[in-house]
């Protein structure tokens, strides 16, 4: 520790946030004996850090294995700065009301350490529909809803996601394709596409866009064809935009030129 006070060192919080931050990083699940030699340190000294992160939930074991990989224990915390919690509580009644209007599931999606995360939803009412659980990730590049959210950002916002998206794919797309396909979802302002998993399911997305011209989420339905009734996508669309519309007006900072305006 330096005596001036500008330099304090705790060695055993730095190991356990090493160990987060290297799981964070890598994107796939570790043993711990290769957490130690990633991180240069004993097997014994990393497992007395996992058994504590273990224990306090900051970490998991992956099913019927050894591997750790980390929870949702940090983002859940993340989530319940008055930031978020304003995002969630304004969102959440607006997303329901909307998913049950189209009778599909909604989500809400938000981009963090380059991917994409479910933070709220609604079934729609449905008796049948398509919904995934809170806390679903995936990298922002290979999500309908994580093109969105990067389209809609300043240049340098965008760039420092796709780098973090980037390293999280085993084949990532090569990087002008990928910029190359944000601006043209910039331009049509929203995502209608079929799903890049599920045969039948059409994603539907659309940024909720702030005064200063970026995402702060985006809503994604999952839209379900059905035999007997026919689906209208635009329509759909439609009222998708003025939900995020009337989303980003009610966190008090909304511009409705700004909706859809390039901010480049």
């Amino acid at each position: 520790m330096s005596t001036n006070g500008s330099n304090y060192s705790a060695p055993a919080l730095e190991k356990g946030l090493d160990i987060l931050e290297l799981l964070a990083q890598r994107g796939v699940p570790m043993t711990t004996r290769q957490i130690a030699e990633d991180l240069g340190r004993s097997k014994n000294e990393i497992f007395r850090m996992v058994h504590v992160l273990l224990s306090r939930g900051y970490i998991l074991r992956e099913a019927g294995g050894e591997e750790l990989m980390l929870s949702n224990k940090l983002f859940g915390l993340g989530m319940q700065t008055a930031r978020s919690r304003d995002l969630v509580s304004v969102a959440a009644p607006i997303v329901e009301r909307f998913a049950a209007e189209i009778h599909q599931a909604a989500h809400l999606v938000v981009a963090h350490r380059g991917e994409t995360v479910i933070i709220a939803a609604s079934s729609g009412g449905a008796d049948m529909n398509f919904s995934l659980k809170l806390g679903y990730r995936r990298p922002l590049a290979d999500a309908h809803s994580g093109l969105v959210l990067m389209a809609f950002q300043p240049p340098d916002r965008r760039d420092r996601m796709i780098a973090e998206t980037l390293v999280l794919m085993r084949n990532p797309p090569d990087r002008a394709s990928l910029l190359a396909e944000l601006d043209r979802v910039r331009t049509a302002g929203a995502i209608i596409h079929e799903s890049r998993d599920i045969v039948g399911v059409t994603d539907v997305v659309c940024p909720i866009v702030i005064a200063d011209g970026h995402a702060v989420a985006c809503i994604t339905v999952a839209a379900v064809a059905r035999r007997s009734v026919a689906t209208d996508l635009d329509a759909m669309l439609a009222r998708q935009k003025l939900a995020c519309a009337e989303i980003a007006s009610q966190l008090g900072v909304y511009s409705p030129q700004a909706q859809f305006a390039d901010a480049y």
